[in-house]
């Protein structure tokens, strides 16, 4: 016989939220896990005495939380899609007949309150974590990512400049009783000019091409904007990035460290994406340091791309006694044997090995295009003027010069280490440990787009997707704790070619398991 349903709608006289959402539910799991009462305390000085009630800061940022476990992308679906769920209104402490705050709300108290209040709940949060035995703190994977800004092309307009390089010079001296005194050298002030000329050059292109298109010429359309030519109107705070093969976009850069014992974040910061990610190390590091030591662990070990390889970078770690594993940018020569050339450390000079075995000693420190401080060597005119190898070694200049970084010595060490194996076990290990993190932030955790605008506000929409990342690994690890357990023992006797049961033995004796 065929059934059919009939539906008529009645009014339940008995109905609790806590009996419906099952046992075993993430919410569930999750309300019962994670204590946020101390976020009262933390944001009551963003309050006043009078006027109406705001919404209750555990709700917000539980609401927050929903969006980045749904994967949603704005503050309006978050709302739309916490009023079908009754697992999320259990999570949020609602009950299915109460309305839930609007969704502008979460957009204003997003910037009501400061940093430190979303840097507070990532301790807390990474806590957790910590005391359930899932973050070692000792090595640390450091890797960044572009995410698209809350800000399209169109926005972009151009910056104002100065006529010519002589305005921007005259702004480098100081008067001094009537009289301009100069505060840079000559050469200083040409390669200040050089720069200045470049960069007018690429302003009037653009401006060519603006013109053009004002005009309906679509034959002299622009084919890209630059930082150095355009801002958004929208957010001033973004910067335009382009990736090969893919189109130029408004960006902010996340920077993410992780643990690579079972992928924990301990530090999640957003930055500017014209800014190299060598430039953003000492800051972020310093966090991720901070972050661990207040849990009683040790940073030791720092594991990071090429991007991240400057001499200003490798000495900061070396002063804060943590080991880097970061490949060499590709500029870096570990010797010039190649060419001929060795170089002599005690009398800080190059030696010639082939022709008339020129001497270059240390002339000056230079900098390049880029900024970049480097050491420069020269020979004598009379060392390589009748040198049989002149042609092939300087062509057509009065003597040989060789240029190398003023942190040379930091390089050397770190491509010694690099040639390790160890040293190429590390690379294998980073890729594998931060990469998939920032893949999953991205694409299942909300954060392919950030929805407010300004750095400050994008730091705080990155903090919330890592403390969301890291309660998603909280919960999953206490569920398969035992499974956990057994895959370590496992790991363990192919390591050291023991049997499983003397493994074991071992591991409880190291009070490891």
């Amino acid at each position: 016989m065929q059934g059919k349903k009939q539906y008529n709608e009645k009014l339940f006289n008995s109905f609790q939220l806590s009996e419906r959402v099952p046992k075993d539910n993430f919410y569930r799991l999750l309300r019962e896990k994670l204590d946020l009462r101390f976020l009262y305390k933390a944001t009551q000085d963003y309050y006043g005495s009078e006027g109406q009630q705001s919404i209750d800061a555990v709700v917000f940022f539980k609401l927050i939380l929903v969006g980045y476990f749904e994967n949603l992308n704005s503050d309006r679906k978050i709302i739309e899609h916490a009023r079908m769920r009754m697992d999320i209104l259990f999570f949020i402490g609602y009950d299915i007949d109460e309305e839930l705050p609007w969704h502008s709300t979460l957009s204003r108290t997003r910037q009501l309150f400061g940093d430190n209040v979303f840097v507070s709940l990532f301790q807390q949060v990474l806590k957790l974590c910590i005391d359930k035995g899932m973050v070692q703190g000792r090595r640390q994977a450091l890797d960044s990512a572009y995410i698209k800004a809350n800000a399209s092309m169109s926005s972009l307009v151009e910056k104002e400049v100065l006529d010519d390089a002589a305005a921007f010079s005259e702004e480098l001296t100081i008067n001094e009783d009537g009289k301009q005194k100069k505060t840079i050298s000559y050469m200083k002030k040409k390669r200040v000019e050089q720069h200045h000329k470049w960069k007018q050059k690429q302003w009037g292109e653009q401006r060519k091409f603006s013109k053009a298109l004002l005009e309906g010429d679509d034959k002299h359309k622009p084919q890209y904007y630059s930082n150095y030519t355009h801002y958004s109107t929208t957010d001033a705070d973004t910067r335009i990035s382009v990736k090969p093969g893919k189109l130029r976009q408004l960006t902010y850069t996340a920077q993410a460290v992780v643990d690579t014992a079972h992928h924990v974040i301990t530090c999640m910061q957003a930055d500017y994406s014209d800014k190299k990610d060598s430039q953003s190390l000492p800051a972020v590091i310093a966090q991720a340091k901070t972050n661990l030591e207040e849990n009683g662990l040790q940073l030791e070990e720092v594991l990071a791309d090429a991007g991240y390889s400057s001499g200003e970078a490798l000495k900061y770690l070396e002063g804060e006694n943590i080991t880097g594993y970061i490949p060499n940018f590709g500029m870096y020569k570990p010797s010039r044997e190649g060419e001929g050339f060795i170089y002599n450390k005690e009398k800080d000079q190059y030696e010639c090995q082939r022709g008339n075995k020129a001497i270059l000693p240390f002339k000056k420190i230079v900098k390049d295009m880029q900024g970049y401080a480097k050491k420069s060597y020269r020979s004598s005119l009379k060392d390589c003027k009748h040198c049989p190898l002149r042609k092939e070694c300087i062509g057509k200049s009065n003597a040989k010069k060789i240029e190398d970084s003023i942190h040379k010595e930091y390089y050397d060490r770190m491509h010694q280490r690099m040639q390790t194996r160890k040293g190429k076990g590390m690379m294998r290990v980073r890729s594998s440990t931060v990469e998939p993190v920032l893949g999953t932030l991205i694409n299942f955790t909300g954060m392919r787009r950030i929805w407010t605008r300004g750095i400050k506000n994008a730091n705080k929409f990155m903090l919330c997707a890592a403390i969301a990342y890291n309660l998603k690994k909280y919960i999953r690890f206490i569920s398969r704790k035992r499974e956990s357990v057994c895959l370590q023992v496992e790991k363990q006797a192919i390591l050291t070619g023991k049997n499983l049961f003397s493994t074991l033995f071992c591991l409880k004796a190291a009070q490891q398991i």
